[in-house]
């Protein structure tokens, strides 16, 4: 019988769990509600033990900040989270009990990058935007992560304030104003009072977060020139958005840069519903197999 890989996308409203072969194609999934950290894990052990004998290897890509260091006393944790009960929990270490496996673990962003990389093999570069319930961000240089003593955080970058938007404090709880303080999909009902599908296409907070999104995308293409950056998330799942992203992008970067064409140059996910990040952790857990082995 061949290889099994499994997959978990630890997300701060859901993990998702999916099992794969090596041609990285889903053969079970299963979601869970993030409750908390011991009755959420619980259901993702019982749900890959089922498994056991096959299942040789697992990836976790997860909502930050989390510890990357192998070196570190902490390895393994989620960090300073503001979600509840998750703050410094060690993940891997309660999985590894039960799951006596070679893990791989991540973010949520990087194993969604790594799996747009997977799916266009062309690609040596490319940096990938989470805009959601939070944002966040992963890139991929070749094969390697862009990151130095732990992963990108791209997502609490500062932005320049939209003019319209100058007496917004922002909604991230550590730095007010910052990317996803600003552009995050909670920022919209925070403006409005009204949540995001239900604001009228015409309403000037769409171009204002767009504003801000755009400058992500610039930041991004003057530090790390990447072939291409994609955006996921609950956000830019509405068709409109992509379109003023670009329109913002082109005025912010007035030409400075040659980039590729906008509509290959920023790209929504290549697999719907930002599944992206199964196809990555597949990958990257035969990946962590193959090292073991």
């Amino acid at each position: 019988m061949s290889n099994l890989y499994g997959s978990i996308e630890a997300g701060g409203t859901k993990f998702v769990c999916a099992v794969g072969n090596d041609a990285l194609m889903i053969l079970e999934s299963a979601t869970f509600p993030t409750d908390k950290p011991e009755e959420t894990l619980q259901k993702v052990i019982d749900f890959f033990k089922k498994f056991e004998g096959t299942l040789v290897a697992i990836s976790v890509g997860s909502f930050g900040p989390i510890d990357i260091d192998k070196k570190s006393k902490t390895y393994g944790f989620v960090t300073t989270t503001p979600k509840p009960h998750w703050g410094n929990f060690d993940m891997i270490g309660f999985l590894k009990a039960q799951l006596d496996l070679p893990m791989f673990f991540t973010t949520d962003v990087n194993a969604s990058a790594y799996g747009e990389k997977i799916l266009d093999q062309s690609l040596n570069s490319l940096v990938y935007f989470t805009i959601g319930t939070g944002i966040g961000a992963g890139a991929i240089q070749d094969e390697d992560f862009i990151g130095g003593i732990s992963h990108a955080e791209m997502g609490h970058m500062f932005v320049k304030r939209h003019p319209e938007d100058l007496d917004f404090a922002g909604v991230c709880p550590y730095h007010g104003d910052c990317l996803e303080g600003v552009a995050a999909g909670p920022s919209l009902e925070a403006r409005t009072g009204v949540r995001g599908e239900a604001i009228s296409l015409t309403s000037t907070v769409w171009d204002i977060q767009a504003y801000y999104i755009a400058q992500a995308a610039v930041s991004a293409t003057l530090t790390l020139r990447p072939e291409k950056i994609i955006f996921g998330g609950g956000v830019m799942a509405q068709e409109h958005m992509m379109t003023r992203v670009r329109t913002q992008f082109t005025a912010l970067l007035n030409d400075y840069v040659p980039v590729p064409d906008l509509a290959a140059y920023l790209q929504i996910p290549a697999i719907a519903n930002n599944a992206s990040a199964t196809v990555g952790n597949f990958a990257l857990a035969k990946r962590e197999y193959d090292k073991a082995n």
